[in-house]
């Protein structure tokens, strides 16, 4: 056997003892639950994609800027408290004075809840699609909003 053959053969041998065992079993779908880590553009690829059905969709059906547990507090303010780097004075009725939020849709900090919005981050139109199964107390506590500079 000539010597580059026998080193071509002995290299494939160091490498498959020396490979994990992982890299040579076939890929399984994961178990539900399950953490996954991979490339994200595989992991997009690996999505299905459904197409949208909005029969019985009413904007109605999803509860929102309520008072839920009764504490004075909006559901705008409930965001406010949650997600504030910085917590605001809580007053009468719970009106919100200071404090310091950052807004990830535009990479900003503001300071003060007056310069705030509170959006969805999926419309209601598109939450449907997975809400329309959930009971309403569901959909009232779903947590689609976040903070925005509102820009």
């Amino acid at each position: 056997m000539p010597a580059i053959a026998r080193t071509a053969v002995l290299l494939t041998a160091i490498a498959t003892l020396t490979l994990p065992a992982a890299a040579h079993a076939a890929p399984t779908a994961p178990e539900t639950g399950e953490t996954v880590a991979q490339p994200l553009q595989i992991a997009l690829k690996a999505l299905t994609v459904k197409d949208e059905d909005r029969t019985g969709y009413e904007r109605t059906a999803f509860k929102h800027w309520v008072d839920s547990d009764k504490d004075s507090c909006s559901t705008r303010n409930e965001v406010l408290l949650a997600e504030a780097l910085t917590a605001p004075e809580q007053g009468p009725k719970c009106k919100l004075t200071g404090g310091r939020w950052y807004s990830e849709y535009d990479d900003q900090y503001i300071d003060g809840p007056s310069g705030l919005d509170i959006d969805h981050r999926v419309p209601f139109a598109e939450a449907w699609d997975s809400a329309k199964e959930w009971t309403p107390a569901e959909r009232q506590d779903s947590p689609t909003i976040w903070v925005t500079s509102g820009r």
